[in-house]
């Protein structure tokens, strides 16, 4: 089981950031929370803001834990943990993914998900609407 994080940074509209996984990536071109493996020896928090800086460019400040998951893909199984961030550095670039995106609530449908992000997805939708 690979331990892994994903940010979920909401912006002053409420609006969620998502990235587009490129080419040449399992899952290539669906849409994720941005994130990764916890390496050996490392907090899930601090690679959250690890992957951050390396993949957008950010400096962010973790919060709580919004939601977790477990989840077999065909070729791996993952320990997926949301935690809520915000950016405290720097605007969000694009140095890994091929695209990103600014969503509302209702427009998730418009965009395919990893299927761990989706079911991680509607977890966070779902506490949302108690």
């Amino acid at each position: 089981m690979i331990e892994v994080v994903a940010a979920l940074i909401e912006n002053s509209e409420g609006k969620l950031l998502i990235c587009r996984r490129p080419e040449g990536k399992t899952r290539a071109h669906l849409w994720e929370f941005v994130g990764g493996k916890v390496e050996s020896g490392e907090s899930g928090r601090d690679a959250l803001i690890r992957e951050c800086r390396e993949e957008l460019g950010i400096g962010i400040e973790t919060g709580e834990e919004a939601a977790d998951i477990r989840y077999d893909y065909p070729d791996v199984s993952i320990h997926l943990v949301l935690i809520r961030a915000r950016i405290s550095e720097g605007k969000p670039v694009l140095r890994e993914h091929e695209d990103m995106k600014w969503i509302g609530p209702g427009e998730e449908s418009d965009y395919s998900f990893c299927p761990a992000d989706a079911e991680i997805l509607r977890k966070i939708r779902q506490k949302a609407a108690e």
